[in-house]
C-alpha cells in the first residue's frame, strides 16, 4: 500500500501543512524551560497524564475520565480503530474529507465504507443514511471544518447523522482539528451515554505543531477502552508539561485564531479578483481550483516562485484542487502576487 505524504521542498513561503504562521507566546517558551529543569529525566512520565487530561478537560468542563490524549490527533484516531475497529468491522467516510481517516483504518484492517459529500461538500445526509443502513459501520468520521473542503458541517446535521449512528450501535467521531475557526462545535452533543467522541489538536490553532499532542473528549466508558489499547507511557515528560502550560495561554490564542480569520478574508477578497473557483472555509485554510490552467501546472509555478501549497488532485473529485494555508499577511502577498503572476 501507498504511504501518508506531504510533499516539502525548500521555499521561501510555506502554505501548504496549515501549521500556524506565529509561535506560541514568548512566555510559554520561558515558562517551559524553566519547568524541564525539574523534571527526573530517569523515571517514567506519568502513565495516565493526569495532570494535562486534568487541565484539557477543564477547558472543556469535562473531569479528566473524559479526556484522552496521545501524540497528535493522528493517534487519537489510530487509538480508537484500534479499540473499535479491526478486521470484520468497518468505518465510514463521507468523501472529499481527510485523508488519514481511511489511511488510518486500512493500516488497521478496518474496512472501509466510502460515502459521497454533495456538490457543495456538504453532508448529504440521505448518502449517510444509505451508507449507514447498508454497511452498518463500527466508527463513523465526520470531519468539521473539513479537510481540505474547509467546510463546516451544520450542527443539525452532526445531530442527525449521531442519532443515525446510535441506532446502530456505533461510535461517531467528530474531527474537529480546526474547530477553534469556526462558530460551534459537536462538544455540544456529548452525553454519559451518547457514543460520541470529539477530536482536537494543538498544532493548529495551539501553534504547536512540533509538540504532536491531540486528544479527544468523550464519554467516560469509551475513554476507559481507549486506556487499555494505548501503548503504556506514551506521553513523554516534555509532552506532558507543554500541554498543560499551553492551557494557560488560551487568551493569546483566541486573539491568533481571530487574527487568522481576518487574514483569512482579506486572502479571501484578493483571490476572488482572480480566475479561480473557491469554496467557503470554516479553518485556517481556503481550498480553489484554477479555471484556466490545470491545477498542478499552477502548484509547480508556484513552486518555481518558491511558494508552496498543497495540491489536493490526489483527494476523491478534487481534480485541478489546491489548499492554501493562511499564512502571514507578507507571506499571504508574497502568494497572491505569484498566483496573479501565474494565472495572467
Amino acid at each position: 500500500m501507498a504511504g501518508y505524504h506531504s510533499p516539502q521542498i525548500e521555499v521561501d513561503v510555506r502554505l501548504n501543512t496549515n501549521e500556524s504562521p506565529e509561535p506560541p507566546p514568548p512566555e510559554f517558551t520561558a515558562e517551559l524551560t524553566t519547568a524541564l529543569a525539574d523534571v527526573a529525566w530517569h523515571r517514567y512520565p506519568d502513565r495516565s497524564a493526569l495532570g494535562l487530561r486534568t487541565a484539557i478537560g477543564r477547558c472543556h468542563g469535562v473531569g479528566p475520565e473524559q479526556v484522552f490524549a496521545a501524540n497528535g490527533s493522528n493517534e487519537v484516531l489510530q487509538t480508537l480503530l484500534l479499540t473499535y475497529g479491526g478486521p470484520a468491522r468497518t468505518a465510514a467516510v463521507f468523501e472529499p474529507t481527510y485523508a488519514l481517516h481511511s489511511h488510518l483504518s486500512r493500516i488497521t484492517s478496518t474496512d472501509v465504507a466510502e460515502g459521497r459529500r454533495g456538490d457543495d461538500f456538504a453532508l448529504d445526509l440521505g448518502e449517510v443514511e444509505r451508507v449507514l443502513a447498508s454497511q452498518r459501520p463500527d466508527i463513523t468520521f465526520l470531519c468539521s471544518p473539513n479537510n481540505p473542503t474547509g467546510v463546516v458541517d451544520r450542527p443539525r446535521d452532526v445531530a442527525t447523522v449521531l442519532q443515525l449512528v446510535t441506532d446502530i450501535g456505533g461510535v461517531l467521531c467528530v474531527d474537529e482539528a480546526y474547530g477553534q475557526f469556526a462558530d460551534h462545535s459537536a462538544l455540544d452533543l456529548l452525553g454519559a451515554e451518547v457514543p460520541l467522541v470529539v477530536s482536537r489538536t494543538y498544532s493548529k490553532t495551539w501553534a504547536m505543531a512540533g509538540l504532536r499532542l491531540g486528544y479527544l473528549i468523550g464519554p467516560q466508558w469509551l475513554v476507559e477502552e481507549l486506556e487499555k489499547v494505548v501503548l503504556p507511557y506514551h506521553l513523554d515528560a516534555t509532552t506532558q508539561i507543554a500541554g498543560t502550560l499551553a492551557l494557560a495561554h488560551s487568551e493569546a490564542m483566541d486573539e491568533r485564531v481571530a487574527r487568522l480569520v481576518q487574514e483569512r478574508g482579506r486572502l479571501v477578497a484578493a483571490m476572488a479578483e482572480l480566475d479561480v473557483e473557491m469554496w467557503p472555509s470554516g479553518a485556517n485554510f481556503v481550498l480553489f481550483r484554477p479555471r484556466s490552467i490545470a491545477g498542478t501546472d499552477v502548484w509547480q509555478a508556484l513552486a518555481d516562485r518558491s511558494v508552496l501549497v498543497r495540491n489536493c488532485a490526489s483527494w476523491p473529485r478534487l481534480d485541478g484542487c489546491l489548499r492554501v494555508t493562511i499564512g502571514t499577511p507578507t507571506e499571504d502577498d508574497r502568494f497572491v502576487a505569484a498566483l496573479t503572476e501565474v494565472l495572467t
